[in-house]
């Protein structure tokens, strides 16, 4: 005899979050920015590059909440070719006048070539993982964003089996505040 699944309504799961997202008469900020830096899967490193994007609402005083988004380009300097690795996190982080900071759980879609230990070629997926960033504004909405996201990928893959991956970079952000 077999057992019987039971499926979790997708509404339990999104209820936490929108008892935390903040409602519509608070202020809200948008940052957009390039960045530049490096992705290392497995053991080789690649270069990254990309557009990011957040939208921030103040939970408490100093407190936000952020929806982050980094969409990561691997250029094909290498002979591997091209690849996309692309991030989305939700992150309690703290804010003040020239700055803030942030951390939270990430998700990534991914399609890249990879070398493992002993194999190369393309691994694409989802992986799991956390997210971290911290933008300064130097000149008022003009400023410096750094950000790392450490994921578990390859789950599955014969290239890489099961490898972290890191992704740093940093750039210059921009930053739209509606008070």
């Amino acid at each position: 005899m077999g057992t019987r699944r039971r499926r979790i309504p997708w509404g339990i799961l999104v209820i936490p979050l929108l008892v935390a997202v903040p409602t519509q008469g608070e202020a809200s900020e948008l940052s957009a920015g390039v960045s530049l830096g490096w992705l290392q899967a497995g053991t080789v490193p690649r270069l990254a590059v990309g557009p990011h994007a957040s939208i921030s609402w103040p939970i408490q005083r100093d407190i936000l909440f952020t929806v982050h988004d980094l969409c990561t380009i691997l250029p094909p300097i290498q002979e591997d070719g091209l690849g996309i690795y692309n991030q989305t996190s939700v992150d309690i982080g703290y804010a003040w006048k020239d700055g803030n900071v942030g951390a939270g759980p990430s998700v990534a879609f991914y399609l890249m070539p990879a070398c493992g230990v002993t194999l190369c070629g393309h691994v694409g997926g989802l992986a799991v993982g956390g997210h971290a960033q911290t933008n300064a504004y130097v000149a008022g909405p003009l400023g410096v964003s750094a950000s790392v996201n450490v994921d578990w990928v390859g789950r599955g893959s014969l290239v890489l089996p099961g490898y972290v991956s890191v992704v740093i970079v940093a750039g210059p952000v921009l930053r739209w505040s509606e008070k």
